[in-house]
């Protein structure tokens, strides 16, 4: 039996629940909360009568208005393609030049690109574009497949390393993980890569590594390490790296062989999306 008693200090009845000497006190809940309350449950009984609100086994409860969000966002988007269809029919039956060289056209391009940059691409490349490490940087002037307005609707087009006939594809060996050269002589390539890029490297290690490297890496990366677009072999003499540029980084690169993919976007974008997404890369991220 709870032990109820009336709180001497404040007048007030206990509830009985007693802990290290202090007594709760059994004060009343304020009006004006307990109208909120009550005016909530009101609210929610007529949500559940007027709205779709309870699901059941094959379906759910329509209410008394039908409202269906999803037959609402069907619906904006059937206008939305009929608005867009009328722009996107003219870039159908244009070029990617003439896109780029008719400022209405290209205006629409841009907007619809940007749009679609932000939902498919920005994950990997950035909101801007600038990419990350492992994600290439869209905003400068190395292109490891090309910069052109074709080059770059071939790669967004197909993909890299996708599978899909026709991708972008290289692949740069895993001279430490698969055993084809010695911890050594990754070490000694490491800094004649460095060497390539024109900073401070070891002198007997470039001295040793320079055979080497003609026998193993000239054939993709070109002899004076400049690489080659048509293979997708990086460029070694500037500053920009995709994997980064510090002797760790490189050594990995050496020793595991990377390589990321890029989806196929022909398959999940029509062919004018994909012409508004060439467009937006080319003129916003240092197209050649």
């Amino acid at each position: 039996m709870s032990d109820r008693k009336i709180d001497e200090h404040t007048g007030v009845e206990t509830t009985g629940h007693e802990w290290d000497g202090i007594r709760e006190l059994d004060n009343p809940l304020p009006r004006w909360w307990l109208w909120v309350m009550w005016a909530s449950v009101a609210f929610c009984v007529v949500y559940w009568i007027l709205m779709p609100a309870w699901p059941g086994i094959n379906g759910y409860t329509k209410g008394l208005l039908g409202k269906s969000d999803r037959a609402e966002v069907a619906q904006d988007l059937t206008e939305f393609k009929q608005i867009r269809g009328k722009e996107a029919a003219k870039l159908t039956n244009a070029s990617l030049e003439q896109i780029e060289a008719d400022p209405q056209l290209q205006a629409y391009a841009l907007a619809l690109g940007a749009s679609v940059f932000g939902d498919n691409c920005a994950t990997c490349h950035g909101t801007g574009g600038a990419g990350s490490k492992g994600y290439p940087n869209l905003r400068d002037d190395v292109w490891l497949w090309g910069g052109s307005l074709e080059d770059i609707h071939h790669t967004i087009e197909v993909g890299v390393r996708s599978g899909e006939d026709g991708a972008r594809l290289s692949q740069m060996p895993a001279f430490g993980r698969d055993q084809m050269l010695q911890p050594a002589q990754i070490d000694d390539l490491t800094e004649y890569v460095v060497h390539l890029s024109r900073r401070k490297a070891d002198a007997a290690a470039v001295a040793r590594a320079s055979t080497l490297y003609q026998e193993q890496c000239a054939a993709c990366h070109a002899p004076d390490g400049t690489g080659a677009q048509a293979m997708g072999a990086p460029n070694l003499t500037d500053a920009e790296w995709l994997y980064g540029s510090d002797r760790e980084d490189i050594k990995a690169q050496i020793w595991n062989g990377r390589g990321g993919v890029m989806p196929t976007w022909g398959k999940r974008l029509d062919p004018e999306t994909i012409k508004a997404l060439t467009v937006y890369v080319h003129a916003n991220a240092g197209g050649q």
